[in-house]
Order: C-alpha cells, then sequence, then structure tokens
C-alpha cells in the first residue's frame, strides 16, 4: 500500500514544506488498513492517473474484474473513474479546489470502492492539491478613508484585506503600500488565518500641507510566479477628532442552528468613543474578508447587533468568522472577530442507492439467495447521521446489515411464481435523529418461472360420441390441459399415446391436433366391428426438461340403420324353398310357420315387424307383426288353392328402415298324392340332374383313381341307406314318429306344438356372415318308391321339402 500515488506528486519538490508534508501523508496511508490516500493536484487534466489502487492495495486484476470493481458513493465520485483493467485510478472531471473546498484546508474528498462476491470495501481519500491559480483581490477596487488632521503618530487605519481562494504558500503572503510618505503598513495576524491590514501614521497630517492622499494597496500571494491585486486608497485629511472607538471584546464568539429563519439574532458587538457629540457616534459595518459570509449576515449599524440574513448549512460550513468594524464621524476605527459556529440540526433525510440489484430471482433460489446490495447515508453528523434500515414485512425477503452503510437484500423464504409473481419491495431508512427522519424507496422485483408445474387436464376421464359410418377427418372430442407455469413452460402439446385398440395401433383410429387438443377420425367407424375404445392423451408443456399429464378419452361409437334384416328361416335358396303343408281341416289360428330373423344394429334400429306383402281380398293366412308367426284367420275352404306362395316383409324399426323379403309356400291338402302332382315336373327334372351329376362323376373318375373309388364308396353308401328306408316303410310294423336328436317336445307350452330348435353357422363376423348350414329340429320324413307308392310317416304339423325343379324326384329329395 505504500506504492501509492506519491510518486506521482511531482508538485511536491517545489518546496521543502511541501515535501516534508507529502512525507507524512504517505506515512499516514501506509498505517490504515483497508484505506489508501492519494494526492492531486486541482485543474489536471482529464485521464491524468492518480495511482494503482490494485497494487496499492495488493488486490490482484482478476477479483478486482471478478468482483465488480466500482467507485460508489459520495457527490465527487464523479471527479474520478476506476479503470478496472489497469487497476488505476484517473481522473474523469476537471477538479476545482476552490469550487470544492473553498477555504478548507487540506482539502479531500473520501471515496469506497466496493467488490462483490464477497463483498469487501475499501476507503479511498483524495486530497487536491492547491495551484496558484487566482490572483489577490479586495473587494472594492478604491477606498475613500477620513482622517483627522490632529491623528497622533501611529494611529492606524483599518484596511479591507484582499481575497484569495488559494490556500497555503498560494494565497497571500504580503501587502504592500506605496507611497509611505506619511503611512506604513502593519499586519496584525489572528486566530484563524484572518489577517487585519492595518495602515499606521509614522508622520502627523497636516490638513493646511496637504488634504488628500493617493495610496496603492498591493496583495501578493506566494505562488511561482506570483500574482498580485491591487486597491486604491483615498486619504481626506479632517479636522479635530483624537479619539477612536475601542471594542469591549476583541473576539466574540456565538451559535445559530443550521435551520435558523432568516432574522434570527446572533450577538451583540459593542465599542465605545471618548469623544462628545458628534465625534462620539459609532458606526458599525462587516468587512467581508471570504466569499463564504457575503450575505449570510447582517449588523445593525448603530446597534451593533448581527443578525442572519441568509441561510446557513451546517453540511456546507461549520463556521463563520465576520470582521467587525467600528467607526466615529472622524474616521477613526476599531475592529474586532466574531466566531459563529453552526449547530447541526437534523434536517438531512436518509438517501437511499442500490448499489448492486438484479430486478428478478428464479422461483427456485434457495433461502438466502442476494437480490441486492444498498448504501444507506445521512449528511448529517452524529445521532443524526446514524441510520437503520428496515423493509416490509410479511414478504419472502429479509434485509441484513453487511458493512457500514451497506445492507443486502436476501431471500428469507422459498419463492413460487405461481403465487405471487411479483413483489414491491419497500426500503425505509430511519435515522436516529428526534425527530427521527426517514426515506423510503420501493423496487419491483419479478419472479422468474421455473417449470415446476405439470399439464392438468380438466377432466381425466373424458367421453365422446360419434355415430358409426363417419367420414375420416372429421372432429370426435376436444381436451384441453391447462399448466400453471407460464410463457413457453405453460405452453402445452396434445400426443396420442400409441396403444392396441383391438389388435390395431390407436394412430390408426384417431387423430389429435397438437395445438388444439382436437381428436380427429382417420378412418370411418363400424358399429358391428367396434363400439368402443378408450384412447390415451398426454398433454406435454414447453419446459427444459418437459412435464406432462395424461389423460383417458373414451369414445363411444352410436349405431346407425345400416344392416337390412336377416332371414335365418326359411331358408331361402336359388333352387328350392321349404313347403309348410296345412290340413283342410285346420283350425282359426293355426301355426303353419315362424319366419325367424335378426337383425346385427342395436336399439330400435333391430327392432323387428312382419308383414304379408300385397294380401288376397279373403286372406287365409296373417303373419304376427311382432313375432313372425304365420298363422291361420279361417277355416280352409275348397276355393282355397293347394299351392300358395305368401310373400313376408321383415322390417326394421330405423330411419329410414331396412327390409328384407322371404317367400313362404304353403301346401294346403288333407293328402300328400296331391302334393305330389303338383310338383311332378319338379321331379323330372331332378331326375335329368342326377344322370348329368353321374356322367359327370364317371369323367372325373378317368382322370383320377382315387377320385372314382371315393364316388364309388359314396354311391354305394347311399345305395345301401335307399334300401334300408324302403324295407323299413313297406313293412308291416307300426308307424313310429322319427325326431330328430335336437328335437324337444314342451308339452303344449307356448304358440307351437313342438319346439324347432335351429343349428346356425355363421362367421364370427355376425355383421357379414352368410348362412351356412340351417336345419331344423323336428323334420318330414317322404319316401317315394318306383312304383309311385308313397308312405308318409309323417308327424303332425311336421314340414314337407319341396323343389321347384319338376325332374328332381321326392324320393331323392329325401335321400
Amino acid at each position: 500500500m505504500c506504492k501509492m500515488a506519491s510518486r506521482n506528486m511531482w508538485w511536491c519538490l517545489h518546496d521543502r514544506s511541501f515535501r516534508v508534508f507529502c512525507l507524512l501523508v504517505i506515512l499516514c496511508v501506509c498505517n490504515v488498513t483497508g484505506q489508501v490516500r492519494y494526492s492531486v493536484p486541482e485543474e489536471t487534466s482529464k485521464g491524468f492517473v492518480i495511482g494503482n489502487i490494485a497494487e496499492d492495495l495488493g488486490i490482484d486484476l482478476k477479483r478486482l474484474r471478478g468482483g465488480r470493481a466500482r467507485i460508489v458513493a459520495g457527490d465527487n465520485s464523479p471527479y474520478v473513474e476506476l479503470n478496472t483493467d489497469k487497476g488505476t485510478l484517473a481522473v474523469s472531471e476537471r477538479i476545482d479546489r476552490e469550487l470544492l473546498c473553498k477555504q478548507i484546508s487540506p482539502c479531500s474528498f473520501t471515496l469506497e470502492m466496493i467488490l462483490e462476491n464477497p463483498i469487501e470495501l475499501y476507503e479511498v481519500t483524495i486530497e487536491i492539491l492547491d495551484i496558484n491559480d487566482h490572483s489577490p483581490s479586495f473587494t472594492k477596487q478604491e477606498i475613500n478613508i477620513e482622517i483627522s488632521e490632529n491623528a497622533i503618530q501611529g494611529a492606524r487605519f483599518i484596511l479591507d484585506s484582499a481575497y484569495d481562494p488559494d490556500v497555503g504558500v498560494n494565497t497571500i503572503q504580503s501587502y504592500t503600500l506605496k507611497p509611505t510618505d506619511n503611512f506604513v503598513l502593519k499586519h496584525d495576524v489572528h486566530s484563524g488565518d484572518n489577517t487585519n491590514i492595518e495602515m499606521m501614521l509614522q508622520i502627523p497630517l497636516d490638513r493646511e500641507k496637504k488634504e488628500n492622499f493617493s495610496l496603492i494597496l498591493t496583495a501578493i500571494d506566494g505562488g511561482n510566479p506570483p500574482k498580485s491585486g491591487v486597491m486604491k486608497i483615498n486619504i481626506v485629511v479632517l479636522d479635530i477628532n483624537d479619539n477612536a472607538p475601542v471594542f469591549a471584546k476583541k473576539r466574540y464568539k456565538a451559535s445559530v442552528p443550521e435551520n435558523a429563519p432568516k432574522g434570527t439574532f446572533i450577538v451583540k458587538v459593542s465599542a465605545s468613543d471618548a469623544d462628545k457629540g458628534v465625534h462620539g457616534d459609532v458606526m458599525y459595518a462587516l468587512r467581508h474578508g471570504a466569499e463564504s459570509t457575503s450575505g449570510l449576515f447582517k449588523i445593525g449599524e448603530r446597534s451593533g447587533d448581527i443578525v442572519l440574513s441568509g441561510d446557513v448549512d451546517y453540511e456546507t460550513s461549520r463556521k463563520y468568522e465576520l470582521k467587525i468594524e467600528a467607526k466615529d464621524h472622524g474616521g477613526l476605527t476599531d475592529s474586532c472577530v466574531v466566531v459563529i459556529e453552526v449547530s447541526d440540526v437534523n434536517d438531512n433525510f436518509p438517501v437511499i442507492s442500490l448499489t448492486s440489484f438484479s430486478n428478478s430471482v428464479p422461483e427456485d433460489a434457495p433461502v438466502g439467495t442476494t437480490v441486492g446490495v444498498i448504501n444507506v447515508k445521512d449528511l448529517d453528523s452524529g445521532v443524526n447521521g446514524q441510520v437503520s434500515c428496515s423493509i416490509d414485512k410479511n414478504i419472502p425477503f429479509v434485509i441484513k446489515s453487511s458493512l457500514r452503510n451497506y445492507y443486502t437484500l436476501l431471500t428469507d423464504e422459498s419463492l413460487d411464481r405461481e403465487i405471487n409473481p411479483e413483489f414491491n419491495v419497500t426500503i425505509t431508512a430511519t435515522d436516529d435523529g428526534s425527530p427521527p427522519l426517514s426515506t423510503t424507496k420501493t423496487i419491483h422485483l419479478r419472479v422468474n418461472d421455473v417449470n415446476d408445474n405439470t399439464p392438468m387436464f380438466e377432466e381425466a376421464t373424458y367421453t365422446a360420441a360419434v355415430f358409426e359410418n363417419n367420414s375420416p377427418g372429421v372432429s370426435l372430442y376436444s381436451v384441453s390441459a391447462t399448466d400453471a407455469d407460464c410463457c413457453q413452460n405453460s405452453h402445452v402439446s396434445y400426443i396420442l399415446e400409441e396403444t392396441q385398440i383391438n389388435g390395431a395401433l390407436a394412430s390408426s383410429l384417431v387423430s389429435i391436433n397438437a395445438e388444439t387438443g382436437v381428436i380427429y377420425a382417420v378412418r370411418s367407424f363400424d358399429y358391428e366391428q367396434l363400439r368402443t375404445f378408450k384412447i390415451s392423451v398426454r398433454g406435454q408443456d414447453g419446459g427444459s426438461p418437459p412435464l406432462s399429464g395424461n389423460a383417458t378419452v373414451q369414445i363411444m361409437i352410436q349405431d346407425q340403420n345400416d344392416n337390412a334384416p336377416q332371414v335365418l328361416y326359411p331358408v331361402q335358396t336359388g333352387g328350392s324353398a321349404v313347403a309348410e303343408i296345412v290340413p283342410r281341416s285346420a283350425d282359426i289360428g293355426y301355426l303353419v310357420t315362424k319366419i325367424v330373423a335378426v337383425d346385427v344394429d342395436s336399439g330400435q334400429n333391430a327392432w323387428l315387424s312382419y308383414k304379408l306383402q300385397k294380401p288376397a281380398d279373403r286372406p287365409l293366412f296373417e303373419v304376427g307383426a311382432q313375432n313372425g308367426e304365420i298363422r291361420t284367420v279361417r277355416q280352409v275352404t275348397d276355393k282355397d288353392a293347394v299351392k300358395q306362395k305368401l310373400t313376408v316383409v321383415v322390417e326394421d324399426n330405423g330411419q329410414p328402415s331396412r327390409s328384407a323379403i322371404v317367400n313362404v309356400n304353403v301346401a294346403v291338402t288333407d293328402s300328400f298324392p296331391e302334393v305330389l302332382s303338383e310338383f311332378t315336373v319338379f321331379t323330372q327334372n331332378h331326375d335329368y340332374n342326377d344322370n348329368l351329376t353321374f356322367y359327370l362323376v364317371l369323367a372325373l373318375a378317368v382322370v383320377s383313381f382315387l377320385f372314382i373309388s371315393c364316388l364309388v364308396a359314396i354311391i354305394s353308401v347311399k345305395i345301401y341307406r335307399w334300401r334300408q328306408s324302403r324295407m323299413f316303410y313297406q313293412s308291416s310294423l307300426p308307424v313310429i314318429p322319427y325326431y330328430p336328436p335336437q328335437y324337444g317336445d314342451t308339452a303344449g307350452t307356448g304358440t307351437l306344438q313342438r319346439v324347432y330348435n335351429y343349428e346356425v353357422c355363421m362367421t364370427t363376423d355376425s355383421r357379414k356372415s352368410d348362412l351356412k348350414c340351417m336345419r331344423p329340429g323336428s323334420q318330414s320324413i317322404i319316401s317315394l318308391d318306383t312304383g309311385r307308392t308313397l308312405t308318409l310317416p309323417l308327424p303332425p304339423r311336421d314340414k314337407a321339402i319341396f323343389d321347384t325343379d319338376d325332374n328332381q324326384t321326392l324320393e331323392e329329395q329325401a335321400l
């Protein structure tokens, strides 16, 4: 630290006493820990290097830059600037010592250099050395003095001293008076460096010889080269006044508070004159020897009362010295000094400044994070200048004292932007004066968002409905998720989770708009294949790393009437039809058969109704609208045809409705030969077809022996069964009805005397299934021998199988 800027004080070499003073300054600085003192002459040009503060304080340049070193505090900080790259202090603005300190000597100001992480404070004192840049000057360029002719030898006359803003050796060092025929100059130096300039009469005056004198008073300073100022003294010789006023005291002391109003009485001075009459009247006047007292005080010309005429400020000047002159009408004078001390009053509010402050803090900042460094100062002195600092309660921040006049604002609790996104922190600085003065400063602090909230859907499970056969791309539903974070962290994107739905990926069924959350159908749905399915939607925010939430959407496919009824019984084939036999003796309500139909749709779309298409004028049959049962509505007459064809329309209840048509052949007869006569042609055609088949089989046998063998075996089996049946029917054994294994007797319950069990074979896809095979649980067996003898072992109300082809025989049908 001893390597301070003393090497820069080249001006100290001009005078021996200055070199001693500079040495003392350097020794003082080296003994102060954490402090450094520099000297710089006033009027130094901008950029002048005062000293290497980093080297003098032993601070590394990396620490200087990393700690964000800077000069803070003080109204004089603009005069110097810190170069953190070189660690030097330089002059940043012209310094006028007289403007800065006036007559105070030595003149210096203190700055503070602060470092962060950790906070370190260094005091830097800059002493401004005076240069001889002002010439002495008198308040008046010319004065008039009246002197009685009987003034005794050695009489003294007070003169206005000159004023030189410079200090030390550069201020006024001597006065000269010319000519010196009658007067010589005397210097009377009092405490406080206030010099009384007195002109002493050394040779008595004689008005009759010379009535007027003109003298030149010259003030010379100690600069190199010296500068001077002059004042002309006009002396008028008066007659007879041989006593001068005399002050009761040569030095008066008084005090005044800095907030005293104008007109406040300060002190009274008094001088007496032994003369009588007009020559004994004393008048008082202020001699303004310095600029600082000009206009601040007034004195009563007759009373000698000194009153305040301006505003005094303790922080600007703490003491004033006034020169008071008492003068009689004969021109004789006396003088005294009045020292007025200004007492401090708590009239300055604390000043709050932010040395370091970040207007935002992340919400995940740990407790104890530094938000800002605050500097608080009060220009008052003593207890009036002692300041304490506080902030509002009920906020997650705390203020702590770190260094002298410095406070640190820290986080005291965990922050949550979603609860409080910003804070207004009011800092209150209060001094210890009476009454105390306080200053408040509000800073706005924003809490930065951190991605700590997951997107939340309005519901955990959504339900959407869509009619089947929809158009691909139709909107099914819209989901929405919100994120309590802000900005990019709250931007939610919607993603469809890939899951298996009936062996297919969810993306093959639906898609979702990543921005809006609208779910679209990728393809058309079929209620009969897929009635409902669930998808999982993930809402993902735009944070880093991203957070996500899930919701389930259940898609319900609603049925439409897109399937017509399917008739299960009676079976409709291209070459044959089932014929129902009705005896002519059948009663009204006789059950002929039952139409069995299904509709793969659901709900009312599957409700079926039955009706006859184009019924006759006097219909013999009717069909049940709900159950599909065909019954007789009247007695059979001879006029009724043996063979009747009924067309039944099966219609569902959809909008619009769909229908199917089934044809039912009914044979009205009491004997089976009647039936045969109606279908003779059918039998003949059937024989022709069998012969043709036989020839085709023989042709195929030539190609493959194995196939012929199989065919021969099949024919042999058929012939064997045919012979067995003929032997059974021609025997004299009683006829025993034959019921298939799946035939069940309901003991007369229900609408049918016997229950018909149907075997239905379908594919797994019910919507597209075709009827593979169907047979009633009870069959009518018709046997016809070659001699056209009909054996009919049929149970009542059983069925007979007819074919519309007349070439096919009933016997072959039975086989």
